[in-house]
């Protein structure tokens, strides 16, 4: 309850503006895209609290050194090791088996400059676990955040990625010049 109005609060006092399809029924791979901007963690907090999704997000180990490691548990999130990223994708997938009910945020493209693909753990935990995607989103452009359509992974990954980029291909982050095209090393 406290995190719905401090999401309402946040909503009403911000620039921003919230337009989204309702929230998933069911547990979901929320893809976070262009996440460009460390910001964009805020607005999907901000998006997932208004709408009421219990969600858990992936971010780097560092983010919970120290003081920071159980205010980012709090909310929500679990610690990525770069260095063996196949074991998170594990993790999660057990998580899941064991009936853990969440929304998992992944920002695929990252924020750093110099990617050229994006990250296939989202891909992977979705197929794995049998979690529909649903398309987050931040689009400076318009200065609008909120989720696009909720999508089952077929496995054909050029197909699947289609329609992601088809999604994605209006929107821009706060850094524009960070954007990473929707595209999964596996295309090929």
């Amino acid at each position: 309850m406290l995190r719905r109005l401090i999401a309402r609060v946040f909503w009403l006092c911000s620039r921003w503006t919230l337009r989204s399809s309702p929230a998933p029924a069911t547990p979901t791979v929320l893809i976070g895209a262009p996440h460009t901007s460390n910001w964009d963690f805020v607005l999907m907090l901000a998006i997932a609290w208004r709408l009421g999704i219990d969600v858990r997000w992936l971010g780097k180990k560092s983010l919970f050194r120290g003081w920071r490691g159980p205010l980012m548990r709090a909310l929500g999130g679990i610690p990525v090791d770069r260095d063996d990223p196949g074991r998170v994708v594990a993790d999660v997938v057990e998580m899941a088996r064991r009936g853990e009910v969440f929304g998992l945020v992944v920002t695929p493209d990252g924020t750093r400059r110099g990617h050229k693909h994006w990250k296939s753990g989202f891909y992977r935990i979705a197929r794995e676990t049998g979690m529909p995607v649903t398309l987050g989103y931040v689009d400076r452009t318009t200065m609008t955040s909120g989720l696009g359509p909720t999508m089952d992974l077929t496995g054909d990954i050029p197909a699947d990625m289609d329609r992601i980029r088809a999604f994605y291909a209006d929107k821009a982050g706060l850094r524009p010049e960070h954007r990473v095209e929707p595209r999964l090393r596996e295309e090929g």
